[in-house]
């Protein structure tokens, strides 16, 4: 509007127009958001296919379920890996993980794996005029080449990747340090009792759940016994910054409270939010007010509140008069797993209840319920509500489709991987993605094909995760190929019978991986 002012007015009207909008008072919160829509992606952690009642899970999630009833379900939507590390960094920078070397599982101390001058999703959103928030869990690391100072600036980490605002857990609840960290520090650590963090040995003189399990509110199960914390023991040890510790108890509504002060804070700009919950992820603690809210035991019991988190933040956008015109996008970061390293009784009350959703894996698994995950958009001013889509589409094409749709250009040689699919994401004609690449666990990959193919290559990994978890890997010394759409659950291995396409499909997947 302004370049038609300066062309076909004079400077006195246009003053006289500015005029009259500073008295016309400061517009709406309704009218700001009028043509660009808030986003708000609520990222869960180990949330699989079928843990959702609307995907057909035991358990019951009325909240997550109503998003769907009010917007688009889709079933062929896909995270980017079969762990959670590389799913975040592939969601916010629109590349594969696997294309930067150390792109796997974070550790609790690693430095920050997303680095200044990085495209990435937030800083597109905020080119095109929002302003950006990360809340929850991060397990992206923290700080410059020689990893996090944190009894000083966290720094890099996500304020300078394109969030105005960060209020995250450094890592994962299983990890040290258990702190949160606002923009750049720890929130309320004393300066008098600095803390200190150790993945190789022990400091201290502090408990921990390999020596006093007496201790322990939950047992560990593998992996989980250094430290303990609010009467669990972590991965990794550390003193000190006794202030500062969380309680695991509080970490969804400590969240939506923070989520509730930034969406309330007064602007002028619409808002993009990425949401990470720490629910599912071990361990799995609910509040007081949701144990025992199951048969399912404490994983049943976090789904419920993951579930309460959602129906919370939807009430919050009613409230503020923000539902109409924000895209909310619910989805995981990979898929599901039982014992993970914790003794919560997952898999003995599992029940009838099935968290792969029909399909065969799990986290860190090439099979697709690794990375084959919900994926609900609701956008009531745009997306048919009670609509599904079957078309193909992955989180790492986010970057490039709220690109276009703000005409806003982005570093294509660095964000290699992301497709605009914007029409697909809000539920209008498109052909979504002709393949996507899933990376399973120690970076292998498998390449799926829109036309149901999908093809995995031979390596020498496990048949089944080493550490603990009973899932198959996918893995085999022989290159595999699958029709999911025919075979979901990637029983019938067609590598001899249709060779031709294992071929192609293969010579496909090298292309992509050479693609620089």
């Amino acid at each position: 509007m302004n370049s038609l002012l300066k062309k076909h007015f004079s400077f006195l009207s246009l003053v006289g127009f500015s005029l009259l909008v500073s008295c016309a008072g400061k517009p709406s919160r309704e009218e700001v958001s009028e043509d660009k829509p808030n986003i708000l992606v609520i990222y869960t952690d180990d949330v699989g296919y079928g843990d959702i009642s609307v995907y057909g899970g035991k358990i019951p999630t009325p909240n997550i379920d109503k998003l769907a009833a009010d917007g688009l379900l889709f079933s062929n939507a896909y995270a980017s890996a079969a762990t959670c590390t590389p799913s975040r960094y592939s969601l916010l920078t629109g590349e594969y993980a696997w294309r930067a070397k150390g792109r796997g599982v974070a550790a609790g101390d690693a430095s920050a794996l997303i680095r200044p001058g990085v495209e990435t999703l937030p800083s597109v959103v905020q080119r095109a005029g929002y302003r950006t928030a990360a809340i929850g869990k991060w397990h992206l690391g923290l700080g410059g080449d020689e990893g996090p100072d944190w009894n000083g600036e966290l720094n890099p980490g996500p304020l300078e990747i394109g969030f105005d605002y960060s209020f995250i857990i450094p890592a994962t609840g299983d990890r040290v340090p258990t702190v949160f960290v606002e923009d750049h520090h720890i929130v309320g650590l004393d300066p008098a009792d600095p803390i200190s963090v150790n993945y190789r040995e022990n400091i201290g003189d502090g408990p921990t759940g390999k020596d006093n399990p007496e201790l322990l509110k939950m047992m560990w199960s593998h992996g989980h016994n250094h430290s303990i914390v609010n009467g669990v023991s972590r991965i990794g040890y550390q003193t000190g910054g006794e202030a500062a510790m969380w309680r695991d108890e509080d970490f969804a509504q400590t969240f939506v409270d923070k989520a509730t002060d930034f969406i309330k804070a007064e602007s002028d700009k619409p808002f993009f939010m990425y949401f990470s919950t720490h629910d599912i992820h071990v361990p799995r603690i609910a509040h007081e007010r949701f144990q025992g809210a199951t048969d399912f035991g404490p994983r049943g019991d976090v789904i419920v509140q993951l579930d309460w988190t959602v129906g919370e933040l939807m009430k919050l956008l009613q409230e503020q008069g923000l539902e109409e015109n924000t895209i909310v996008i619910f989805s995981s970061d990979n898929g599901p797993v039982l014992d993970d390293g914790y003794v919560d009784q997952a898999r003995e009350l599992i029940a009838d209840h099935d968290a792969a959703g029909d399909l065969r894996g799990g986290k860190y698994s090439a099979f697709e319920a690794g990375t084959r995950v919900p994926f609900i958009v609701k956008w009531p001013k745009s997306v048919k509500a009670g609509t599904t889509s079957d078309v193909l589409f992955s989180q790492v094409d986010l970057l490039a489709s709220f690109a276009a749709v703000n005409n806003i250009s982005y570093d294509s040689a660095q964000a290699i991987d992301t497709e605009n699919h914007w029409e697909v994401l809000i539920g209008q004609e498109g052909q979504g993605r002709y393949s996507l690449v899933q990376e399973a666990l120690f970076s292998n990959l498998a390449y799926v094909r829109n036309d149901g193919y999908k093809f995995i290559p031979g390596n020498t990994g496990p048949d089944m995760v080493p550490w603990g978890p009973i899932i198959e890997t996918g893995f085999d010394k022989e290159d595999q190929l699958f029709n999911i759409k025919l075979d979901p659950k990637e029983t019938k291995d067609l590598s001899t019978s249709e060779a031709e396409i294992m071929a192609k499909m293969k010579e496909e997947l090298e292309e992509i991986v050479k693609k620089n």
